[in-house]
Formats: structure tokens, sequence, C-alpha cells
């Protein structure tokens, strides 16, 4: 039995999980740190770095105490992190300031202003990432930061990643030159790609603000894919933490690439972390621009293949909000869904509340809800969400699918999936497609399976896989509500593009009330009953 820990930043705790050579997860605890907001700014998200260390603290001893396993036996340790989470550093490594969440959206006037400067001057980087450069990555953060920070200005040596500073922290690393970077991270959110020579050119930068000057030497290093090493676990930090001096960190990446991992993702499988919001995760052997799609990178989910991301900007968090406006929460509003059928409720919910991420890449679009009547609910209100939210991620698959991206299986993992079996039932139907949820949570097992890899315990991620990752639950599609979900796909798209696309073919927008009403009025209770999930290894 050979061990390694996992560890997953989130956005409230950190979670570290023991696994062993033989029989996987021995154990997981986690840690909560403060996320800080303001009342008087709602984009404002951030997070300090000496909050998340303590934390990794706190839960490393926990787990440990829990499973009575002793520190020095643990081989490796590897991380995953929200992203983009973004900090400036001095030049001994020393943070400036907090994280800027990913969930700050602050910097929404850098971003565009970006994104028409690449458009300008025909920058190839911007088609990688779907056209439009989002609030919500690096460069628009660092330039929000620089922009609002004149004080420290004079301070900042660089910017790093969550995964990448925390890496950076773990080795003992002081000079922002030596810390190793993940293509993960900068290639799905800092422009970066070897095909131009890394980041764009510094006089693209100069462009955008004389701020940015010096900015592509600042950011210098090895970027490297997560089979390779940031370093060694220093000795500071292996008394903090109760491990040895000199067991071997990988480079780290984020939460969703890694957690497709640890759900057991191939090439031809589809990924759907859903949480909050919903990224989607594929990889392929091919590497091509998928329009609308705000990732395609080599080696950022599996070294050996072409990294796709893609996404919903809110899931749950739209969940919540409805389950909030009706004075009560969502797991009390989700009691009897399982007996709602196909279409009954009438309504359309398309969901954009907090953006559109994929395809159309529109941080501007609001929420809609199509249909109500005097008599509709909040729990019919909820049932239509989760409608919503399976046809827009039929959308991206189909944009993958039409890009030559393999859809062979669909695999929903994150929280929600792990409690909301209607939701799953619901995807299985609407994509007609199975939908594979792994038994239990696969949280921090990507994280445990790099770990294996860098301590040689495994030749590869396949066979660290084999080992290591949970069974699945299957939900099939149900051939009554495929049917009537094809017809309400073809209102959602055509609605869709209509409201979200002004270049798009003319939609008959009169058509859509009527076309619901006639669904709703088709659907009966045996058309929609909620089958028992399949365990399958």
């Amino acid at each position: 039995m050979r061990i390694v820990a996992g560890v997953d930043f989130g956005t409230l705790s950190t979670r570290v999980t023991l696994l062993d050579s033989k029989t996987g997860r021995i154990g997981t605890a986690s840690a909560p740190y403060p996320l800080h907001r303001k009342r008087e700014d709602r984009d404002f998200a951030t997070q300090s770095h000496d909050d998340q260390m303590n934390a990794l603290v706190q839960a490393m001893h926990k787990v440990l105490s829990e499973t009575g396993i002793e520190g020095n036996t643990v081989e490796a340790l590897a991380l995953d992190t929200t992203g983009s989470s973004v900090i400036p550093v001095d030049t001994e490594m020393k943070p400036l300031d907090d994280y800027y969440l990913w969930c700050d959206h602050r910097a929404v006037k850098e971003a565009q202003q970006i994104t028409k400067l690449a458009h300008a001057r025909g920058l190839e980087a911007i088609q990688w990432c779907g056209g439009v450069y989002s609030h919500e990555w690096g460069f628009a953060k660092l330039l929000h930061w620089l922009r609002n920070n004149p004080e420290k200005r004079a301070l900042f040596a660089s910017a790093f990643e969550h995964c990448d500073m925390v890496a950076a922290t773990l080795c003992g690393i002081t000079s922002p030159q030596q810390a190793k970077r993940s293509v993960c991270a900068l290639g799905h959110k800092w422009l970066w790609n070897p095909k131009w020579g890394g980041f764009p050119p510094q006089e693209f930068f100069t462009e955008i603000d004389p701020l940015f000057a010096g900015i592509r030497e600042k950011l210098a290093g090895e970027v490297l894919t997560s089979d390779h090493l940031a370093g060694t676990l220093s000795p500071t930090w292996a008394e903090r933490l109760g491990l040895s001096a000199g067991i071997p960190i990988p480079v780290g990446a984020f939460d969703a690439h890694w957690d497709a991992i640890g759900a057991g993702c191939r090439e031809g499988d589809v990924v759907n972390v859903v949480g909050t919001s919903t990224c989607i995760i594929a990889m392929q052997s091919r590497t091509q621009i998928i329009p609308g799609v705000c990732g395609v990178v080599p080696g950022s989910v599996h070294p050996a293949y072409t990294g796709v991301e893609a996404g919903l900007s809110a899931v749950g968090d739209i969940f919540e909000a409805i389950a909030r406006r009706a004075c009560t929460d969502v797991q009390t509003l989700s009691e009897g869904l399982e007996e709602y059928r196909a279409g009954q409720t009438g309504l359309m919910r398309l969901s954009w509340d907090n953006g559109d991420r994929t395809v159309l890449v529109k941080s501007e679009l609001g929420g809609i809800t199509i249909g109500w009547n005097l008599l509709h609910t909040a729990q019919d209100e909820l049932f239509a969400a989760i409608e919503g939210t399976a046809f827009h991620t039929r959308i991206i698959l189909d944009r993958f699918a039409e890009n030559g991206v393999p859809i062979k299986r669909i695999i929903n993992a994150g929280g929600i999936p792990q409690n909301n079996a209607t939701l799953n039932q619901v995807y299985a139907d609407v994509l007609n497609k199975e939908v594979l949820v792994p038994d239990g949570i696969p949280t921090s097992i990507g994280s445990g399976i790099f770990a294996q890899l860098a301590a040689g315990i495994f030749p590869s991620i396949e066979d660290a896989q084999n080992h290591m990752c949970l069974k699945h639950k299957s939900f099939l599609p149900n051939p009554s509500n495929v049917a009537l979900y094809e017809q309400l796909y073809r209102l959602y798209r055509g609605v869709y593009f209509a409201f979200g696309d002004d270049s798009t073919s003319p939609f008959r927008l009169a058509e859509v009330l009527p076309k619901l009403r006639e669904y709703a009025s088709r659907t009966h209770l045996e058309n929609f009953k909620l089958p028992s999930a399949i365990e399958k290894p």
C-alpha cells in the first residue's frame, strides 16, 4: 500500500483526500475559509492566501488524525484550485493583495478592451478562447488591479494563478522566475499557447495599457503540463503539514479539469462538472479552434490530449436564486420533482442569469422565463430551469460535435448530480444519451491520481483511473421523454439564438407560446417515471 494526498481548493473550503494504491480513497477532510464580498459592490469576490494555506494545514492534520495514517508515509501531494483566481506578488513571492477569485467580476471594462483590440489587431489567440476575452480571466483581472492600486505598482513583480501560487509556496520558491506555471491555467485563461511563442507580443499588451509594459517578462517562467513537477515539499511546509520534506508536487491545474480525470474521463467522454456553474470538459487527439468555446489547449486536462473547456455561467446558483425568492431552500423545493413530466410546466427557462459563457460568450445577457401563467409555482420554475440547463448543455455539445469533438459518453460530476436524480434523468432525456454519475464524490480523486503519477506508483493516468475512480450509476434515456424533448429543443434553440445573437437567421417567436402550451397539454404521468439508477463498473 502506497499513500498519496490529493488536495482540492474550492470556493469556500479546501479538501484533502488520502488515497492508497490498492483500495483508493482512505479518507477525506476539509477546512473552510472566508469569501470576502462587499454589499456595495456585487462584483467583488476575494480570498486571502494565508487563510487558504492555514485551511490546508487544518484539513491535512484532520485527515491524518481521522485515518490514523502517519504523515511520513505520504509519498506525494498534488493540488487543484479554482480558476481564474489571480494574485499579484512582489519579487519574493509575497502577496500584494488577496486573490481576485474566479467569481470576481470587476474587470468587465478591461476584458472588453482586450477583446476589442485583439480583434482589431487580428490576434489569433482570441479565436482560441471563443472570440471573447472574459472578465473572469487573468489579464483582465490583473489590469483591473494595476489600475486600482497605484500605491502598490512599484512593488509588483508578477502575478500567479491560484494553483501555481500554492504549489510554489509549498515548494519554498521565493522568486517568480523560478516558479513553474500550469499549461491548464495559462492556456485557458491567459492567451498562452506555444503556437505563437507563449503569450501574445508585448506590443499588444502595451497598446492595451502602458501599465502592461514588460508584462511578458514579468510572467516569464516554465509552462508545464501536470506530468511535470512544480518542485518538492519544503522543510518548512513539511513540518506545518506533518509530512516528509522532499516529496514531489506536480504542476497543478484547475479543479474542473482534474475533477473530470477523477470522474473517469477518457477521450470520447464529456464531463459536466455541475455545481454553482457548470464546467464542461472534454479531450481529443486533434487540436482546432471551436467557435464560441472558451478554451482549446493541448495538454490542459490530460498531458497527451488537447483539453476542451466550455460551460454555463450559472446552474446551481440559478436553483438557489429560485428557492431564495420563494423563501425556501433547494432541497425543500425539490421534494416532489421526481413526479414532474417532460415539458409539463409549459415554461421555457434560459440559463443566462449570470450571462452566457458558451457558445454566445456574452456576459451582458440575462435570464429569461417564457410561458408564465397565474398558477405557476416556484417548483415549476425550478423544474423548467433544470430542463433549460440541459438544453443549454445540448447546444454546447452540438457545437463540440460540429467541430469534431468525439462524444461517446456523458458523465455528470460535481456536487449537484450526487443529490439530484431528477436532473440526471432530464439530462439523459434531453441529450438522448446514457448519463453516468460517479457513485460518490470524485472531488480531489483527480489530484490524487496526479500525485500517484508523481510518486511513480502508476505508469499512466489511465492505469491510475482503473484503480482509483469510483463506479458509475447509469441514467438511461426514456424514449417518450426523448421524443418530446426533441421538439422542445428545437424551440429552445430558436429562442436561444433569436434573443442572444443579432446575426442569426429569423425565428418565428410567435409560435413559441402556443407550442409550449401544446406540449404541456400532451404530457401524461406515465410518460415520466424516474427509473432507479443502474450501477455500472
